[in-house]
């Protein structure tokens, strides 16, 4: 049997030798895994990288015998976040969330698309990290566990307690900067960390206490990176 699509490499491990094990996130919002053999070769390394967007080809010979990988890279082209390390933190972060948001096998309807989205504006972009904060909303949605701050502009703070918005700051609520969420005017420290801790309470609360994980270390790493940066660079 093979599979033809494309998808972004999620997961990538040394399997003695030369050999790969690798999982994907295609296009059909499908986790996938499969051998890559020589995959660490020095003529396939620069193809079988995690965050690398794939054209690939998936063999199965039968059930007994694990799927094989041959592909290609594809758009968009991540090599320019690799020059930046507040970009290529973010693909890491993105990456992280994804591992823990999805199982094997699963489907989880607009998830490859929305990382597909975000990664060219990453790219594209100078000023993204209010589209970074956006996808985080984006993803609780696409998970089952939407907050829906777009109908809820006329409310200032976010209640951690119930997980609803409010406009009297009572103990356990905290601002919600929803402009940053439309991409308008500043961006700060307090904002910017606003929303990261609203992001971490629901997907904790709601997900990861689920099936007994932390945040993953890699967006703690980002999110502390970020905000270092407008703390030192006086953003608040």
């Amino acid at each position: 049997m093979i599979d033809k699509d494309e998808g972004i490499i999620v997961f990538s491990k040394k399997i003695k030798d030369n050999d790969l094990f690798i999982k994907v996130l295609s296009s059909k919002d499908k986790m996938i895994s499969g051998m890559v053999y020589g995959g660490n070769s020095s003529k396939k390394k620069s193809i079988y990288q995690i965050g690398y967007f794939i054209d690939y080809s998936l063999f199965q010979k039968n059930i007994n015998i694990p799927s094989t990988f041959n592909a290609e890279i594809i758009k968009p082209f991540i090599s320019p976040i690799f020059n930046d390390r507040y970009k290529s933190y973010s693909l890491l972060s993105i990456i992280s969330l994804v591992n823990l948001s999805i199982l094997e096998g699963q489907k989880i309807n607009d998830l490859y698309l929305s990382i597909k989205d975000i990664v060219e504006i990453i790219i594209m972009k100078k000023y993204w990290i209010s589209f970074y904060c956006e996808w985080l909303f984006k993803l609780l949605k696409i998970i089952g566990y939407q907050i829906d701050y777009k109908n809820k502009k006329n409310y200032k703070f976010f209640n951690f307690n119930n997980q609803e918005f409010e406009n009297i700051n009572i103990e356990n609520s905290i601002i919600f900067p929803h402009h940053i969420l439309e991409h308008s005017g500043k961006v700060t420290h307090s904002e910017i960390r606003n929303l990261f801790l609203i992001f971490e309470r629901i997907y904790t609360k709601n997900h990861l206490d689920n099936i007994n994980y932390k945040m993953p270390v890699n967006f703690i790493n980002f999110k502390n990176l970020i905000l270092n940066y407008l703390k030192e660079n006086n953003h608040d």
